[in-house]
């Protein structure tokens, strides 16, 4: 077994914190040394940003975050935005508390159900086609030792891959995790099976699974085609991970907007790096570390970024403005528009200094929701921000989520058949009319 410390040509990205603002370069990039290749450029296809461990609950169901895994063998599905002719993926332990040992990893096309069609998925069970499975390494290892608080990039293997297709992701784990660095809203199925079945290509070992993803940051494709500058990058909370829609639908507003950079065959990847529940100025037990935070690790640090869309300040605002202070939203202080915006600003222009062009996106009404809040005060630094937003030249464009959202006869409510049934978070129907409110040109 490797150690993560000493791969050559391995990338190790921390867990770096945010700065105070004004402090001498918060946002300097961590130098890298990407895994070998061939001169091609490298686009993130698929992402989740990474969570602490944290309990299930009757809204998300269970996960194994907190026990974590031991002696068995976990397989994730993803939906890749667009494609290429290598892969790699990112592992990340970044709120592990010891070193993560991977005993071994793979990569394939998910079990079809047509067998004339080999490249798409059955649509739900831990199957791979055979003969697609690519075993993966790790500056030529098998396994790894990842150290806590760190990121490691595979070695690439060849695999094409079409946009919008589907690839499984195996990891192996014989000794025993600790708690789990995962993604909690996963909308998509992950599989676990007890003791070592990393090259089985049928699925019926993995008779476990949850909706949550584990350790798997990022899903890499290149080709020669790619341009330098090819992945947007959707940084927000649970309007960008896809509270209100449908599992395993894929029609969170960035699955949506990636089919329509497929079906205008342009070869721009969409990352989604959104937290439900996600704040942008301050941590959440609950919810992971503020935007602010990890702006770094989701967007400054990933390869090819052009654009990111910043879609963050909802959770900031009910949490601000709580009657009685609840758990997974500890007070802050009073959360006013300039605070807001200085944190708009902090993240905007930390895109623009790294040659990434920032889009902001308004906040969605927040009425609607049936919650313990002062919804006066709430809203009225509601729309004095998405005022800023729309008009202060901040960002290179603007996405309009409240005007795509708000209901025309009352602007603070949502459109009805735009929203789920908590009356806060866009629905199926709201979330594509998100993303076809975007003008691609925009990216």
């Amino acid at each position: 077994m490797r150690t993560a410390t000493a791969l050559a040509g391995a990338v190790l990205a921390g867990s770096s914190l945010l700065g105070a603002v004004g402090c001498a370069s918060p946002w300097a990039t961590e130098p890298t040394a990407e895994t070998g290749g061939t001169g091609s450029e490298w686009a993130v296809a698929w992402a989740a940003a990474a969570q602490w461990p944290v309990a299930g609950d009757d809204d998300l169901g269970p996960n194994w975050s907190q026990q974590g895994f031991a002696d068995q063998t976990l397989r994730q599905v993803v939906r890749v935005s667009t494609g290429g002719s290598q892969v790699r993926i990112r592992v990340s332990n970044v709120y592990g508390s010891s070193p993560l040992r991977v005993a071994g990893a793979a990569v394939g096309l998910p079990g079809a159900a047509d067998p004339s069609r080999p490249g798409l998925a059955n649509g739900g069970n831990a199957q791979v086609w055979p003969g697609t499975m690519r075993t993966l390494t790790f500056a030529g290892a098998p396994d790894v030792a990842i150290p806590a608080g760190q990121e490691l990039v595979s070695d690439p293997v060849p695999l094409p891959t079409e946009p919008l297709e589907k690839l499984s992701v195996t990891l192996r784990f014989t000794d025993p995790t600790g708690p789990a660095t995962f993604h909690r809203l996963g909308l998509a199925t992950s599989y676990r099976a007890p003791g070592d079945h990393l090259a089985d290509s049928d699925g019926s070992a993995y008779t476990e699974s949850t909706e949550s993803s584990y350790y798997l940051a990022a899903v890499e494709v290149s080709d020669l085609a790619l341009p330098e500058r090819n992945t947007v990058v959707a940084f927000g909370d649970s309007a960008t991970d896809g509270a209100g829609s449908t599992s395993g639908a894929t029609s969170r507003y960035p699955d949506v907007l990636a089919e329509r950079l497929a079906a205008a065959h342009r070869p721009v990847a969409v990352a989604n790096a959104g937290i439900a529940g996600n704040r942008l100025l301050s941590d959440s037990p609950c919810y992971g570390q503020a935007g602010r935070t990890r702006f770094q690790r989701d967007v400054l640090s990933r390869p090819g970024v052009r654009t990111v869309i910043i879609e963050l300040g909802g959770n900031d605002l009910l949490g601000g403005y709580l009657d009685s202070p609840e758990q997974c939203f500890p007070p802050d202080g009073e959360v006013t528009a300039q605070r807001l915006i200085e944190g708009y600003r902090e993240l905007a222009r930390a895109a623009r200094d790294h040659g990434i062009k920032p889009v902001g996106a308004t906040i969605i009404p927040l009425r609607g929701l049936q919650f313990p809040y002062d919804q006066d005060a709430a809203e009225q630094v509601r729309v004095d921000v998405n005022e800023w937003i729309r008009t202060s030249g901040e960002f290179d464009s603007v996405i309009d989520f409240d005007r795509v959202m708000a209901d025309p006869a009352q602007p603070g409510l949502p459109r009805p058949g735009y929203v789920y049934d908590d009356s806060l978070h866009p629905n199926d129907t709201g979330y594509h009319a998100i993303a076809n409110s975007i003008d691609l040109d925009q990216l």
